[in-house]
């Protein structure tokens, strides 16, 4: 599986952004999809993530009520929605998929296999 984020840019707070994911490969309706972000002289963190049928999401709790994630498998395509952004929200972003067990998707980065070149969310106060 191949990813390509794109749709970063520079928004200012309160403002939205949707960041995108386009994946190649014929089984990529098989995979979890998540969104992890890592922002200047931090580590990368967990941002949100779908399971494959994308009957089962899961958010960090700093972005729950702002940010929704949602995919498209017959696109083979993910999509973060991002409101309310805050400065804080400013990172790189990027998208990854793991093949994983059962529908409810991981959280940690290690679950994985695939990731994405990420895109830069800046956010201005």
């Amino acid at each position: 599986v191949q990813l390509q984020a794109s749709g970063g840019g520079w928004v200012q707070a309160g403002g939205s952004l949707r960041v995108s994911c386009a994946a190649s490969g014929r089984t990529f309706g098989s995979y979890a999809m998540g969104w992890f972000r890592q922002a200047p002289g931090k580590e990368r963190e967990f941002v949100a993530a779908i399971g494959w049928s994308a009957r089962s999401t899961k958010y960090v709790d700093s972005v729950k009520g702002r940010f929704t994630i949602s995919r498209d498998n017959a696109k083979k395509m993910v999509y973060l929605q991002m409101n309310s952004l805050k400065p804080e929200d400013t990172a790189i972003y990027y998208c990854a998929a793991g093949y994983q067990v059962t529908e409810v998707p991981g959280t940690d980065p290690t679950m994985y296999d695939y990731w994405g070149q990420g895109t830069l969310v800046t956010v201005s106060s």
